[in-house]
């Protein structure tokens, strides 16, 4: 399996995502405020929306490995990373030295989906089986 790789991420993100999202619902709710809670439900729902994305990118791959869509994964999982991991290590650790790696994570993510846009350029051929 060449993208076993994705496979792992993506279990790892949506394992991770609901973990940390019920540990904000029944473990935070009377440490953070509703604002924090916010910023911490922010990068669960990133999280989550792009594992999903990311096993996506898996099943298609397997069905046809496409230019752009191996760097489009890696840029999502790089994106996820530093968006949702700076969002909760300052949460939790209460740091705003963080900061700038949130918007470095967004704007990977960006690009994550501007490498697919491209790939769907790239690949003229997409045609159903």
């Amino acid at each position: 399996m060449a993208y076993r790789w994705l496979l792992l991420w993506s279990s790892f993100f949506g394992a991770t995502g609901v973990g940390l999202g019920a540990f904000a619902a029944h473990g935070l709710k009377k440490v953070f405020s509703a604002e924090a809670l916010g910023v911490w439900e922010t990068a669960v729902r990133y999280q989550f929306y792009h594992s999903l994305v990311l096993l996506i990118l898996f099943v298609l791959l397997q069905v046809k490995p496409l230019q752009g869509i191996t760097l489009a994964a890696k840029l999502m999982i790089a994106g996820i990373l530093c968006f949702s991991g700076s969002l909760y290590l300052m949460m939790l650790t209460g740091s705003k030295i963080l900061g700038p790696v949130t918007p470095l994570g967004g704007a990977l993510l960006i690009a994550g989906w501007l490498c697919l846009f491209y790939a769907g350029i790239k690949n003229r051929n997409l045609t159903p089986r």
